[in-house]
């Protein structure tokens, strides 16, 4: 099984981001940092689950006082947080109520095409990127 550096990981999947890979609000789209990770982030973790195994976490976003969302991340088998959407927030929203995703939940129905269409272009994008080691 072909294995990949975070940095290509990070490349491909930042590079399969789309409008139609998104899963959030209107509202918290339009409150937006303008950064390309905002919304991006329940997709981009499940990816990363499914191509790295480990934990999904998951966080309340707060913003004026009011939870006005979720946000979602990854934790590695040897314990170390991936977020690759980290860099989505204003400066007004913190995460609260951090916590583990149980186990064996499942996305629910309205999120299943934008999380098919990130991992073909995930996959895709691995694809075509030499992997660590060939030579």
């Amino acid at each position: 099984m072909p294995t990949w550096t975070l940095s290509e990981l990070e490349a491909a999947v930042r590079s399969s981001w789309g409008p139609d890979t998104l899963f959030a609000s209107a509202d918290y789209l339009a409150r937006g940092s303008g950064q390309p990770s905002r919304g991006q982030c329940g997709t981009t973790a499940l990816v990363v689950q499914h191509l790295l195994g480990g934990d999904l976490m998951v966080a309340d976003v707060e913003f004026e006082g009011r939870v006005v969302g979720v946000h979602y991340w990854n934790v590695m088998p040897g314990g170390v947080e991936l977020d690759l959407t980290r860099d989505q927030f204003t400066p007004a929203e913190s995460l609260v109520n951090h916590r583990m995703v149980a186990r064996g939940r499942n996305t629910s129905s309205a999120g299943e095409k934008p999380l098919q269409l990130l991992q073909e272009r995930v996959t895709a994008a691995l694809r075509s990127a030499p992997a660590v080691g060939a030579g």
